[in-house]
Parts: C-alpha cells; sequence; structure tokens
C-alpha cells in the first residue's frame, strides 16, 4: 500500500501531512521554515508524520510540493537580478504593463528582429549586436529574460536569442517568453519572463533541498510541484518554469479547503504568515483568472486560479501612520519575523535590548525592531555594495536592534538592498504577538511580546496623546485591525469585475454598519451571501469575527491550518496546448502554435490538423509532467465578425488539454 505526502513551504511555516487515498488525512505536523537552508524545516515536519504514524519511507508513493514563497517574494520585491532581451520593441514598450519597475535597474538589451502578425520576419535578427551588449552584461545577473515581437507567432528570433546566450555559458538560465505563454502582447510576456527569470534560484534551491532531504530520510517517491491553477507537475519542470508556482500555495489550500469541508459554493479565505489569500468556490471548482495572475501588483500570463492576494497575515509589519491629528494602524505588506519568536533563539539579547529602551524617556520609532541574518549569504554576494557587506558581517553573529544598526543615512539604504535581496529581515512587533500577549497563542515568548506591545503603544500622536494607554489595549487594536482588513479584503475579491457597486461603496457600507449598530432609526448592513471557509493556523482567531462582521457564516474545517499541504495531494495533473487560426491576405489559413506557423486551403483542414498536433502535444506534456491514466479533452472557440451582411473569421481559438493523477512511484 502506497502512502503520499503533501508539503506546503510558506514565510513562517512548512507543513506536511500523511494522505492515505481512502482514509484521508493521517498524521500532519507543522515546523517553522528555515529559510537559511528549506530543508531543515522539510525534514523536521516528515519526519514528524512519519513518526506519528509508523508508515515507513519505503511505503511513500509520492510527494506533492506546494509553496508561497514565489508569490511572497513577488510581494515582497525580492528576486534575483536578471537582464532583459528585447527583440524588435523599442523603450516605449518599457512603459507598458509596469515592465520598467518590475525591472527595477536591472538591464536591457534592445535588439533588432522580430516577427509580424502573420509569422514572418520584419528585420533579421541583429546577432552581433546581441553579442555586443552581452559582452557589457555584469557577473551579476543570475538569469535572463527573452522576449521577441510575435514571438507567439514565430519563435524562432527568441531560440536564437537563446542558443547564443547558451554558447557563452551553457549553465546560463534563460526564459523565453513563449515558452510562458501562447497569448499576444509582447510587454507583457516580457514582464512574465523577467519574474519567471527573477524566481528561478529560489524555486530551484527549495525543490533541490526538498529532493536532497527525501533521499536522506529514503523517500525515493516522484516529486510533483503544485501550480497556480491548482494542478500538479513534477519538480524538474517547475524548476524551469517558476513563475507557473506564483499562487501555488494558494491554488492548493483553495483545493485543500473544499476538500477539507466538502462545501461546493463558499468564500475561500487563508491567512498566512505573509498574505491574505481569497477565492471563490462555485460547484466545487475553483474561478480561474482568464486574464492571467496578479501578484504584486503585477499583471502576468500565468494562467491560475482567480486568486485575490494581499499583503496581510500573522506576520505583518506594523505601521502608524497620521490620520490628521491621530494615529492609524495599518498592516503590511511586508513580512517580519515577529519578536516573540526571535526570542525563542535569542532570549536574553532581545530581552535585555527591549528593557533599555522601555526605560529612555522618548520612544523611537525603531524601538523594539531588530535585524537578521535570514537569506544565504552566497546567493546575491557578489552584488552587495561595500556599505552591505559591512552590514550583513556586523549582523553574522546575532540581531541588532534597528535603533544600533541605522547610524547614518547610507545604513538605511544598505539595509533596504539586504531586505530586497532575501539575506536580512526585519523583526518586531506584529499580529501573531498581539495574539500571544492576549492568549490566542502560545507558542513563543509572551513576554517579549508584551514588552514590544508596551513599547509602541507609547508613540505619540500630534496632539501627544500615546497611541493606547497599554500594550495590552494596542493588542486588542491590532486584532481589530486585522478583522476588518480582512473583512474589506474578502469585500474587494467578490466584487472582482462588478460594476454595480465598487468595493470602495462596499468597505464604505461596512465601515458605516460597524458605526451606526446601535442607532435608533438606521440600520446599514452588507453582508456575504457564501459562507467563509477559513483556513490558515490562525483562522479560528480571525475568521468568527470576521463572519459576524459580514453577516455570513464560517466554516474552520480539521487540519485548516495545514490545507496547502492537503490541497498537494489531492490535486491532478492538467496541461494544455493552444493554437490559433487566422486569414491571410490570399484567403488561406495560418495555423500558429502547432510548430512551425502552416497554411490551409480551408478552415476545417487547419482545425483538423490543430487538434491532432496539439492532442498529441497534450498527452505528450501530461506524461512527461507525471501524469498516468491520461484523458484529452479538446475545445475550439470561432471568433468572427459580420461585414457588409457577411460573417468572416477573425480568430479560431482551440486548446487540447490532458489530465490524469500522477503516477505512484513503486
Amino acid at each position: 500500500m502506497s502512502f503520499l505526502i503533501g508539503i506546503d513551504t510558506g514565510g513562517t511555516y512548512t507543513d506536511a501531512v500523511l494522505f492515505d487515498e481512502e482514509k484521508g488525512v493521517v498524521a500532519s505536523a507543522k515546523s517553522l521554515t528555515t529559510r537559511h537552508d528549506y530543508s531543515v524545516a522539510v525534514g523536521q515536519s516528515v519526519e514528524k508524520i512519519l513518526a506519528e504514524s509508523a508508515v515507513q519511507p519505503g511505503d511513500i508513493g509520492l510527494v506533492s510540493l506546494s509553496t508561497t514563497l514565489a508569490t511572497n517574494a513577488l510581494v515582497e520585491g525580492q528576486g534575483g537580478r536578471v537582464c532583459l532581451i528585447l527583440i524588435g520593441f523599442d523603450e516605449k514598450a518599457l512603459e507598458r504593463n509596469g515592465l520598467k519597475d518590475a525591472l527595477k535597474n536591472d538591464p536591457v538589451i534592445f535588439v533588432s528582429g522580430g516577427h509580424d502578425g502573420q509569422g514572418e520576419p520584419l528585420v533579421r535578427l541583429d546577432e552581433e549586436i546581441l553579442q555586443h551588449e552581452l559582452d557589457a552584461i555584469d557577473s551579476q545577473i543570475s538569469a535572463f529574460a527573452v522576449a521577441g515581437m510575435f514571438a507567439v507567432r514565430n519563435p524562432d528570433h527568441e531560440r536564437r536569442a537563446r542558443d547564443i546566450i547558451l554558447s557563452r555559458d551553457p549553465t546560463n538560465s534563460v526564459t523565453c517568453s513563449h515558452e510562458l505563454s501562447s497569448k499576444l502582447d509582447g510587454p507583457r510576456r516580457a514582464l512574465t519572463s523577467v519574474l519567471n527569470a527573477r524566481l528561478i534560484n529560489l524555486i530551484h534551491h527549495l525543490i533541490t533541498a526538498t529532493e536532497t532531504k527525501l533521499g536522506d530520510l529514503g523517500i525515493m517517491a516522484p516529486l510533483m510541484v503544485v501550480q497556480g491553477d491548482g494542478a500538479l507537475i513534477l519538480a524538474e519542470l517547475a524548476k524551469i518554469k517558476p513563475i507557473e508556482t506564483i499562487l501555488s500555495g494558494p491554488a492548493a489550500s483553495l483545493v485543500g479547503g473544499a476538500y477539507l469541508s466538502g462545501v461546493a459554493d463558499a468564500v475561500v479565505t487563508d491567512i498566512g504568515g505573509t498574505t491574505t489569500d481569497v477565492a471563490i468556490l462555485q460547484n466545487g471548482h475553483p474561478r480561474l483568472d482568464p486574464d492571467g495572475a496578479t501578484v504584486g501588483g503585477w499583471r502576468t500570463m500565468v494562467e491560475a486560479v482567480a486568486m485575490y492576494t494581499v499583503g496581510l497575515g500573522g506576520d505583518s509589519d506594523i505601521l502608524v501612520e497620521k490620520s490628521g491629528l491621530e494615529l492609524e494602524l495599518k498592516l503590511g505588506p511586508r513580512r517580519l519575523i515577529p519578536v516573540s519568536l526571535l526570542a525563542m533563539s535569542h532570549p536574553d539579547l532581545i530581552r535585555e535590548i527591549l528593557t533599555v529602551q522601555s526605560h529612555k524617556p522618548r520612544v523611537d520609532e525603531n524601538f523594539g525592531r531588530f535585524a537578521v541574518v535570514v537569506g544565504r549569504a552566497s546567493a546575491h554576494a557578489s552584488a552587495l555594495a561595500s556599505a552591505e557587506q559591512d552590514m550583513l558581517a556586523q549582523l553574522k553573529n546575532a540581531p541588532m536592534s534597528l535603533t544600533d544598526l541605522l547610524a547614518r543615512r547610507r545604513d538605511h539604504q544598505a539595509l533596504e538592498r539586504l531586505v530586497g535581496a532575501g539575506l536580512v529581515q526585519i523583526s518586531g512587533l506584529t499580529p501573531s504577538d498581539a495574539a500571544h500577549v492576549l492568549g490566542l497563542h502560545k507558542d513563543w515568548d509572551a513576554g517579549v511580546a508584551r514588552q514590544a506591545a508596551d513599547l509602541f503603544a507609547r508613540q505619540r500622536d500630534a496632539r501627544g496623546s500615546a497611541i493606547a494607554e497599554t500594550g495590552e489595549e494596542l493588542c486588542r487594536m491590532i486584532m481589530e485591525t486585522v478583522v476588518m482588513r480582512s473583512a474589506e479584503t474578502l469585500l474587494d475579491a467578490s466584487l472582482t469585475g462588478e460594476k454595480t457597486i465598487t468595493p470602495q461603496m462596499a468597505k464604505a457600507l461596512l465601515h458605516a454598519g460597524k458605526e451606526t449598530s446601535d442607532h435608533s432609526v438606521i440600520d446599514v448592513t452588507i453582508r456575504l451571501r457564501l459562507p467563509i471557509i477559513g483556513l490558515g493556523a490562525s483562522a479560528h482567531i480571525y475568521y468568527p469575527q470576521v463572519a459576524a462582521a459580514l453577516k455570513t457564516s464560517s466554516i474552520i474545517p480539521d487540519f485548516a491550518g495545514v490545507a496547502n499541504a492537503v490541497g498537494a495531494v489531492v490535486g491532478q495533473v492538467q496541461v494544455t496546448s493552444e493554437a490559433t487560426i487566422s486569414k491571410t491576405e490570399n484567403d488561406y489559413f495560418r495555423l500558429f502554435g502547432a510548430g512551425e506557423p502552416r497554411d490551409f486551403a480551408k478552415l476545417e483542414d487547419a482545425a483538423a490538423a490543430a487538434e491532432e498536433t496539439l492532442s498529441s502535444d497534450a498527452r505528450a506534456k501530461a506524461q512527461q509532467a507525471g501524469a498516468s491514466d491520461i484523458h484529452v479533452a479538446f475545445k475550439r472557440a470561432d471568433k468572427t465578425a459580420i461585414i457588409q451582411g457577411q460573417e468572416f473569421l477573425v480568430e479560431s481559438l482551440l486548446k487540447a488539454t490532458a489530465y490524469g493523477r500522477p503516477r505512484i512511484g513503486q
């Protein structure tokens, strides 16, 4: 008999479940995610479930991994330094779809070439210029992204550019835009390629670390990874296309939530350490986003669950902003290490610093905040300036208070660079700490959480009044802020694309209802018609109150805290192959996306060729992705227009979808 293991690596916890396809969840475990080496936490959680169940490593037939690391990296602006090669585009392309912002200050190479809408070359690819520009690229580049004009019509120039890059160094990582999407809109394909290239090192490290640890434990089963649409894919393919793992964790939580609750229609919401992810479940199936996943403000071309993701979690940064004369609490999007968690590994140091700061007559905004080395220093060491290397050296042995670390203006810039590179993380007061102060969590150092809360509460508004009289009062304010932000997030997600009532109107009604709850004349109400399925380790703390605010019911299923790991093992492999047909100037029908562009005299002949080629391609990709007992479904949709009373073909869209359960190792 074979058992399955589901693993979810998040920003705070790494979860694991042991799953029997007949009995369901047999055992579950959580461990703190170890960013310096992800395999440590993976090993801890897997060892716990094996020990609890007395199952032998040789009885494991499949391991499936979901992760929020790619999502978190995009939300927090982290990732490697990349070089973008644009073929046939000018600098105006950088102004579209946020491409320039996504690149930050990473280099761009513009090269002549590209194709027209019929797949014909506009001009030849200027290979000499490409070689010359590549000579000037520094050694700090971790990966390359290549996007060509109409590459989905003819990818020849993208492929040749990739070959040139690899001929210079076969170890280079190159992402071509046509391999990620078959849709038009070159700048958005370029954006998706840049984000993919930026994530490659991160996801490669996670998967490799997981594979190594599983091998050490004697588990030789195939390793699958959850994609953003909830489907599974072999780990080796996920290393090449990490962008497809954005929303992996959220997609797995949606699949897991549906399985655990048995509810077919609901709003599924998962609160983690860094983000809150919301999706709509209808008739037992998640809504998919036809326009591509949006994460961290970037609209990608990755097909994924229609997930609404915001930087709101149990470990969100808590900031104080001035609102007129008063102070207002703001949460996220950056994730901090909860100070009560940091104290578990450095108890004396953290307590002593907080005690000293508590006796200061004036409160500095950085009181109760620390800098901690968390990343793999080798990952970006060559790209660090001297000030950043000096700061890393200072933090090598132990965390430091920000008030001691940030003595000069350039220190602030150095710290931001290190945080952005994922090498250093800030620790401070978070909602998780507030939960410890209020007795809702008991995992970490509640005494230190109370010290930090007391310090934070002393911050003063423009009139000199403290934000709260006590740390405990502040913590109640924090919890209330999380509840209201969560309710607002659910309204935003539920009203996406709605024109009758906007999210802004809905949130105004939500707050008006709270303020007028005791009004003798007016009753303002807004409610969700669907129940809320609350997932995540802290779901039981927040979502009953969120449901009450939205006048609905909440469902917190058993194993809600490890729903991502459950979703990782109950999903299936699903891949698609797509093509388009359009009419040429000489009235032929040209087929794109099913190999090289081909012309047919009749539309039906082109469609038949597409069905044969795409079905075969999808089946082969599903087998390569790790599926067994494969089924293929083919769909064709013709877009037509009426011109002078006659119907003309605008475009025919063709898609073959292959699906099946993952192969179980023997």
